[in-house]
């Protein structure tokens, strides 16, 4: 079975430490940011066996990109297949028009 080398870009990192300190400190929760932060992060290391399971993007501009969209939770990990790697590009609350704010990142 093929193997895959995941990198996580330094948006997306940023984007999940967003994430754990919003759940962390503004709904005063750090047990359940942690939970969060560790639900995202293993499924994210699913990713390294056959991420194409994950379907493309369905908008026209980021399909044709190559992008893919994990759900989790609440949450949309998105990421790409370059060869041998999967390249996780961001992290977004789901509930957010995510079309507009990947073309701004």
């Amino acid at each position: 079975m093929k193997q895959y080398r995941i990198q996580i870009t330094d948006k997306a990192l940023s984007d999940l430490e967003e994430i754990y300190n919003y759940i962390a400190e503004q709904l005063q929760s750090p047990e359940a940011a942690m939970r969060q932060f560790n639900r995202i992060a293993n499924a994210i290391e699913t990713l390294d066996t056959f991420p194409e399971r994950v379907k493309l993007m369905e908008t026209e501009d980021e399909g044709a990109r190559g992008i893919r969209q994990m759900l989790v939770d609440n949450f949309s990990v998105f990421f790409l297949i370059r060869e041998k790697d999967v390249i996780i590009t961001n992290i977004l609350y789901s509930a957010t028009d995510l079309t507009t704010r990947l073309r701004d990142s």
